[in-house]
């Protein structure tokens, strides 16, 4: 698609933000008006758009996709999006470590442990530690203390955790990385322990690092979102 549209700019609109093109406001890919709680955020989004050249990139939209999921099915059916993120808490990556003993299980131990133990102060919940992969259930109170927690966020927290709980396979990190001063690049080491560490007994292969860096950009591109929102 060509560039259709000369002028971008942020103007407020119903107690919030809207990015216009030529002074007109951009709707979401449902349909809806895109306005959203932060100028910064905004500004982000405006940012995109003036940032396209003659060709439209769709690529070059990854704030805009979010900000239309926060408000086309997030604000919509947020239960829903509540009952896909929970699951990612009852299979959490950092409560499935290796044997006892082993090299793995003591890595695991000493990056992973720290973190949980921060969210079980921080949420006033308990997680079960499994070694090896046969699943054990988390206790029925954690899940609905989650739950609450979950939605307690409003569309565009949710919208960023959708992504990063799915990009990193935990609920945990995922909570994490939407708090302020959170560190991205030692949230995503977390998530990717296990990776990493095949990688240096086998070495690493150029596909799997480029994939690796291309979700690296999803997550960290969600942590912003996020941020951005939150003001």
């Amino acid at each position: 698609m060509k560039r259709f549209y000369k002028t971008v700019a942020v103007d407020p609109a119903e107690g919030h933000w809207r990015v216009t093109l030529d002074r007109r406001g951009i709707r979401t890919a449902g349909g809806r008006p895109q306005i959203v709680p932060t100028r910064a955020l905004a500004e982000a989004l405006a940012a995109e758009w003036a940032a396209q050249g003659e060709e439209i990139d769709p690529a070059g939209f990854v704030l805009r996709d979010m900000a239309d999921y926060a408000i086309d099915v997030v604000a919509h059916d947020r239960d829903t999006v509540v009952d896909t993120l929970l699951p990612y808490a009852e299979t959490d990556t950092l409560c499935y470590r290796g044997d006892a003993g082993e090299a793995l299980h003591c890595r695991q131990v000493a990056v992973w442990e720290p973190m949980l133990t921060a969210a079980e102060h921080r949420f006033d919940i308990h997680f079960e530690r499994v070694s090896g992969v046969i699943h054990r259930p988390q206790p029925a109170e954690t899940l609905a203390r989650l739950r609450a927690v979950l939605a307690a966020q409003d569309a565009f927290a949710l919208a960023a955790l959708h992504t990063l709980a799915s990009l990193a396979a935990s609920l945990v990190i995922a909570l994490a990385a939407i708090a302020p001063d959170a560190d991205a690049r030692a949230l995503w080491d977390a998530a990717n322990l296990e990776e990493d560490w095949q990688a240096r007994l086998w070495g690493r292969d150029a596909e799997a690092e480029a994939r690796r860096a291309r979700r690296f950009s999803s997550f960290a591109a969600a942590m912003r979102f996020a941020e951005l929102a939150r003001g």
